[in-house]
């Protein structure tokens, strides 16, 4: 028996014992599909493996990376929503134990929900951002990897609400700039382009890879992984963040500092360009 928001219930709630649910044990990948395909499969695969092992979990031994696609095609076909949709798989501990679980064999749940549009464009609406300074992320090796635990995500985006604000920028506890709260953050400074290192923190993103390829291909544009700290993103001449469903989401205003979004729309450009070519 549970009680449930004051009320004596059985126990057959799957959240009673789930540890995603108990203990951020889980996980994840989020995936966009276009036209029957993920993109960037092969990334989003051995992320997650990489994940998995981080964290001590047993991978399946029949979860190859065709039968991963195939679990998650079948589902958005079955939804009727293959041509364009967004999709996440989370890998949970199975039940059992307290901090220390009973067993590494995992269970996974794919979600998948429709999007507007396929290819990718650049929304050049009013964006502004600014700090995110009540919790830092830590300088560690789960701070690069997807796991159910995002609070200070969660409350991040409630402050950002609070505060009219479109999105935050989260620090490290030095104080270094790592991300912002879905993604990761670039910075155009003269004729370079310069992202936090993972070793500050940051998500080891999908897309954030897929844009230092496809810059580092522009001529006359050097590409950097560098610390940055929040007085450098007021000298930069733009700012743009990226994820795997958005894409590239230019920021138009940091504190008093407003920015354009030329290189962004670029980058937007060659990343369509990518996309039909694969």
């Amino acid at each position: 028996m549970i009680n449930f928001n004051g009320n004596i219930a059985n126990e057959e709630n799957i959240l009673t014992q789930n540890r995603a649910f108990l203990y951020g044990d889980g996980v994840f990948e989020t995936l966009k599909i276009v036209n029957n395909k993920i993109l960037f499969l092969e990334d989003h695969y051995f992320r997650l493996m990489a994940s998995m092992r981080v964290v001590r979990m047993e991978i399946p031994m029949n979860f190859t990376m065709e039968y991963f696609e195939e679990q998650v095609l079948n589902l958005v076909n079955q939804k009727g929503i293959a041509a364009s949709a967004r999709a996440r798989i989370t890998f949970f501990r199975n039940d059992g134990g307290l901090y220390l679980p009973e067993t590494n064999i995992v269970s996974y749940l794919i979600h998948a929900t429709p999007l507007e549009s396929t290819f990718y464009t650049l929304n050049l609406a009013p964006y502004e951002v600014d700090l995110y300074k009540d919790f830092y992320v830590a300088r560690q090796l789960l701070s690069s990897i997807k796991t159910t635990n995002k609070l200070i995500n969660v409350t991040g985006s409630i402050f950002a609400n609070e505060n009219a604000l479109d999105n935050c920028i989260l620090l490290n506890e030095v104080k270094n700039v790592v991300e912002v709260l879905q993604g990761n953050l670039f910075m155009v400074t003269g004729k370079k382009l310069i992202t936090p290192p993972v070793s500050e923190g940051c998500l080891n993103g999908i897309m954030r890879k897929q844009i230092l390829a496809l810059a580092k291909k522009i001529e006359g544009i050097e590409v950097l992984e560098e610390i940055i700290s929040p007085f450098d993103l007021q000298k930069a001449d733009e700012l743009f963040l990226t994820n795997v469903i958005t894409g590239i989401q230019s920021i138009t205003k940091y504190r008093k500092k407003e920015f354009a979004g030329d290189f962004a729309h670029i980058l937007v450009q060659k990343l369509n360009e990518s996309i039909s070519e694969n």
